[in-house]
Parts: structure tokens; sequence; C-alpha cells
């Protein structure tokens, strides 16, 4: 054979090899198939919500607008956490001068006639915003000895005493308590939150304090309301439900310190408050009422979790006659939130400020109660069951651990896992009976990846999540990650402002930030259809995997590797538009190409729009300092059809909609 001859067979078995990777490399494209003509269930309007309790500072110091910590001195009254004394005045607790049976101890101030004027200051929760040119509404409790005939004094400062932002007197003290209110109003100057609150007194003497308030603007200006930025940052979630008021906070330590819903109902000076079961004092501002309330604002359905006698010390009722004030109690909030003025809770909840009904479909019994090592859920769930279905028939009931007594509408699921773990069981759902009657509310889950707030691989681990449970919505009718908030002004010390260390948006006293995850639940949350669509894969990325290990019997046991999919999806429609919804996942490093075929349709527009939440490093992520570092990008796209081929960058969300017409 001469050398050309061998040289062409050389060039030809070239061009035929590269061919052949190149066919390859085609083939291992991942296909995404989506049957547009297959609904398989309807996409749960009640998916996605928000799950909340009094952690993290969440409420005192959060979303309750509040201003003032430790408000009514029960706090740590042997230390007067949050107070100090200023120009030589001496503080102390007396509990010989309450205010009233709920509020029962005051702060008693004494100043000599040396250390006139003297008085207390209150930095608030890690500091009180002042803003330019907004009003603050100002109030306490306060009686005065006979040898006080002085005026008190209020204003708000800042931290070094360099600057006075507004100030109000007040006059007229007595030897019986009265309430005095005044409006402060900060007039120029920059955002801040390194100020204090001050109340002096202009005489020496001795006076009582309780109560003490300091209330900026709120969401829709309600008196008693919500820090609105916060509300804001919520709003942009479309939730369509509220989980309230937790959480272990639902249950307390004790039966003692469980949520005492009667407490926190009525006038705020009645409110005696409670000891949360994450270290700090709830004051009970953020009530029965303002939970319905923030659910009114931001047009979300209430979830109401009923205690159901089981605290988190491992106290329990049991089932029985024990159990029968417990359920009764129940059935009473029931009606506070929806009763008329002819039932004497519904009259109560007229009287405090709501004349209208809330609208109310599910009730949960209790939380988490597969802790309860008792076995004695099912006959607690069974007679909290009869009562409320007996009186209220059309309420969905929702159980927190498995039970045989009884069908609930719903179980309570929850799951918090590494990255990989949430990638490991995106698909499970796809494996649940659809035969079976009782419905899936995720209430509490989070892929546990970065702190204070998750980074970007948590957001990647949850989107994973939710590809399934969107997907599979006809039985995941609820879903609501937690922790929903963090203070994060403190989270390096014991006694700071953090128990939590992984939660969804983070803030402090005067800025606020949300989390990749945020941004990925806002995705999710706002960009669906109402139908899913079926669905099927071809060359799904894998990687292999080894769980962490479990220790049985004093001994760490690996479980065998796994290989996990890196790439998650789910598709669906919009009755009315048609426009396809698809949501691709890819938790790669490296770009990857995906293969989109969709069939059922006469044509797919060739414009669309892609919103994509990326990063370049799974630890990126967002804070108070950089609280846009990773955020949504919504553009226009071209080069969509029937088929189409989209490159997903590497370590991102995107969200694909898809402009398409049916058959004729």
């Amino acid at each position: 054979m001469s050398r050309r001859a061998r040289s062409f067979i050389c060039l030809l078995l070239l061009a035929c090899f590269k061919a052949a990777i190149a066919q390859t490399r085609t083939n291992l494209i991942p296909v995404l198939l989506i049957k547009a003509d297959e609904p398989r269930g309807t996409v749960s309007p009640t998916l996605y919500g928000l799950m909340t309790e009094e952690i993290n500072y969440s409420y005192e110091g959060g979303l309750y607008g509040e201003l003032i910590a430790n408000r009514t001195f029960k706090a740590s009254p042997n230390e007067m956490k949050f107070w100090s004394a200023a120009g030589g005045a001496t503080m102390t607790v007396d509990t010989n001068a309450p205010l009233n049976g709920a509020l029962d101890w005051s702060m008693k101030l004494d100043a000599g006639r040396d250390h006139s004027p003297a008085g207390i200051v209150n930095g608030g929760y890690w500091g009180i915003a002042v803003r330019p040119k907004t009003k603050y509404y100002a109030s306490f409790y306060a009686k005065a000895a006979d040898n006080f005939s002085g005026q008190l004094l209020m204003s708000l400062e800042s931290a070094d005493g360099n600057r006075v932002f507004a100030r109000a007197e007040v006059s007229g003290l007595t030897g019986r308590w009265r309430k005095f209110e005044a409006t402060l109003k900060a007039k120029t100057g920059r955002p801040s939150k390194d100020n204090v609150f001050k109340i002096t007194m202009t005489a020496p003497g001795t006076i009582w304090l309780q109560d003490v308030s300091l209330f900026p603007p709120t969401y829709n200006d309600r008196p008693n309301g919500n820090r609105p930025d916060l509300m804001v940052l919520l709003a942009a979630m479309n939730p369509k439900f509220l989980r309230f008021p937790g959480g272990n906070y639902l249950q307390g330590n004790t039966i003692a310190e469980r949520f005492e819903w009667k407490n926190t109902v009525g006038p705020l000076e009645l409110r005696p408050g409670h000891e949360s079961p994450w270290g700090y004092w709830s004051t009970d501002g953020l009530g029965l009422l303002e939970f319905l309330d923030w659910c009114e604002d931001l047009k979300m359905q209430p979830v109401l979790a009923v205690y159901a006698g089981y605290s988190l010390n491992g106290q329990y009722v049991n089932p029985g006659d024990d159990l029968k004030q417990y359920v009764q109690d129940a059935l009473d909030e029931i009606e506070y939130a929806t009763g008329d003025a002819g039932t004497a809770w519904g009259a109560q909840r007229i009287k405090d400020g709501h004349p209208l009904p809330f609208t109310l479909n599910y009730i949960e019994v209790g939380n988490e109660d597969w802790f309860d090592r008792s076995g004695s859920y099912d006959g607690r769930f069974a007679q909290f069951y009869d009562a409320i279905r007996a009186r209220y028939p059309q309420l969905q009931i929702i159980a927190t651990a498995t039970v045989k007594s009884r069908t609930p509408d719903l179980i309570d699921e929850h799951y918090y896992r590494s990255e990989e773990e949430m990638e490991a069981h995106a698909l499970d759902y796809d494996r649940y009976s659809r035969t079976n009657h009782t419905k899936i509310f995720c209430g509490e889950w989070a892929t546990r990846v970065g702190s204070p707030t998750p980074n970007m691989a948590g957001a990647l681990g949850d989107a994973a999540w939710m590809t399934g449970m969107e997907r599979n919505s006809d039985i995941v009718l609820m879903s609501s990650y937690a922790p929903l908030f963090v203070n994060v002004s403190d989270i390096e010390t014991r006694e700071g402002s953090m128990e939590w260390p992984c939660n969804l948006t983070g803030y402090d006293a005067l800025t606020r930030y949300g989390s990749p995850s945020y941004y990925a639940q806002q995705m999710f949350s706002t960009h669906h259809g109402d139908a899913i669509l079926a669905t099927d894969s071809q060359n799904i990325p894998t990687e292999l995997w080894q769980p962490r290990a479990r220790r049985h019997n004093g001994v760490e046991q690996p479980p065998p590797a796994m290989r996990i999919r890196r790439l998650f999806f789910d598709a669906t429609r919009e009755s009315g538009s048609g426009t396809i919804c698809l949501k691709m996942v890819n938790t790669l490093g490296t770009p990857e190409p995906v293969r989109v075929i969709i069939s059922g349709v006469r044509d797919v527009e060739g414009r669309g729009r892609a919103t994509v939440l990326r990063a370049d490093s799974p630890d990126d992520t967002n804070s108070i300092e950089h609280p846009k570092q990773i955020v949504p990008v919504s553009e226009k796209v071209r080069g969509l059809g029937k088929q189409f081929t989209r490159l997903l960058p590497p370590y991102s969300i995107t969200i694909l909609e898809l402009a398409a017409r049916t058959k004729a």
C-alpha cells in the first residue's frame, strides 16, 4: 500500500473517530421531554407559603414593630436586660408596685438631688433605627412618689449623645398609675441605627415605670403593627398562607410556657408575656389577632396551629378528661378567628378591633409530635379531631405525626438536610401513593448550608427539592421554608441574636436582605402555572456522593455511597394563556447544555423570557453589607421553539416562560 493511501486511510479513520466523539457528546447532552398535552394534575393554589415562630428574635426585635427591648422589664429582672441607668439614677425591680395582675412588677427609678437630670436608657434590639422626617409614637405607664414634682423628658438620641433627633416632655405624674403618650418627630439627617431612647427626670425623686413603648410607622399603618421593610420582603414572595404561631414556640419548653393564646389578645398592658423556648422573653405584643392581621395584610390564608398537649421537655397531657380544657381552648381559638357577634369569642375579637370574621380553612393539631415518646399523640389527635370536626366540619385538619385512630386531611412533614441530601431526596414524592387520602404539608424544611442565612449551595438544594414538590403538588398541597427570620446583629455570642444558624432572611435594626434561598423561593412562588405537565428525561448527569456516617451502637457507620442527580426540573402550564413554565436547576460547577423537546403543542414562539439566579461559587451569598450579590436576573430570550438547546450556567436556577399554542 502506498504512503499516500496509508495517509488517506489514517485521515479517514481520524475523521470517523472525531465524528464518533461528537456524536457521543451529542447523545450525552441531557434531554428534557415535556408532554404539554398530558397534564398530571393541578398545581396546588396554596403550595407556597410562610412558616414563622419566635426564634432568632423573629418577632421581638424583628417583624413586630416595637423598638423598645424588654419594654415590660420581665425579660431578665435581675439584670434589667437592654436597660441602663443614666445620670446617676438607680433602677430596681419593684414587685410591690405592679401595674396590674398581668404586668405584676415595675421598674423603680430613684434620682437623688445631686443626680438630676437622671433617668433610663434603652438601646433597642442592638440599635434603634431613626429615619429623617419620621414620626415615632412613644408611650408608657408611670406613677410618682410624693417627693417627685417634676416632668419626664422623652428623647431619641444617638448612642454617643452627640445628637438629639427628637424630644417631648410630659407632666402630671401622681401616686396613681397613668398612661402617658407623645409623638417624637425626627427631622433631618441620614438613617442610622446606633441610637437610644431615653426617659429622664427633670427633678429629683422616685418614679415607677411600666410598659415603655416606641413605635415607628408600621405596614399599612396598623396600630401595634409590623415592620414595613420586612413585610415588603415577604409580600414579594407572593405567599398563599401563614403557619403560626410555630413551631416550638407553640409548644413551649413546659406546658406553662406554651403559646397560651388567651393571654395574647386584648390590650397590650393586660398581656403578661411568656418565656420563649429559644431562651428569651416574648411580650406577646404579636398575639393571635396580630397574626391574623398579618395574614390579612398579605392576603394569605391562616394555617392555625393549636396546642395539643405536648411540650418540649416531654410533659404531655393524657387523652380523656385531662385533655378536655385544651381541646376547648382550641375550639375557642377557632371561634375567636371565625365567630360572629353572637359568639363569645367572636364578640371578643370585635371588641379587640376586627369586626369581620377571618376565613379559616386549616387547623394543625400540635407540632412535631413524633418527639412524644409516650405514644399519646394518636389519642390526643383523635380527641381534637372529633371535637373540631363536629363543630367545624369544613376545616381541613393536619396531623404532625402518623396516627391510626383517625385519617387526617394532611400530615405535616419536616426536613432539614444538606444540599446533597435534598438532591438525593428530590424525587421522593414521585413515588408517593396517589390513593392515599392524607395529603402532604411540608411545613418546615430547609437546605441547611450557610450561616446566618443560606449561601448559593443552600439555594440549589432548596430549588432541587422544590421541583419535586411542584411536580407532585397534587399531593403536596402546602410547603413553607423555616426558619423565616434572623436578626444578624449579634450572631457570635451565646446570648446573642441567633439560635438557629441557617435562616431565609436577615436583618438588623435598620436594614434587611434576602438570602439566595429567599430568591429561589420567590422565583418558584411567582412563576408557575396551574397544571402539572408530564415530563421525562434522558442523560441526566450524576455524581457519586458519600452520605455522612451514622452512629449505631456507639460506632460510626458510613452508609454506602450513592449516585445523585445534578440536574433537576419540572414544568407547569397556565391554562388560560397556554404559557409553559419550565424550571431547571444546574448544581454542577460547569455550564450544562440541555436539549428541550416539547410535544403536544402546535408550536412554541421563538421568543420568551428567562429568569436566572446564579453564582460563581456555591459559597457565594448575600449579607447586610452585600444584600444584592446574588439576585434573579430576568431577560427576553430568543431561539426557543418546540425543540431547542439551552446552556444552563454553573450553579444556577433557570425559569423559562414559553408561549405555546395548543393543537387545534
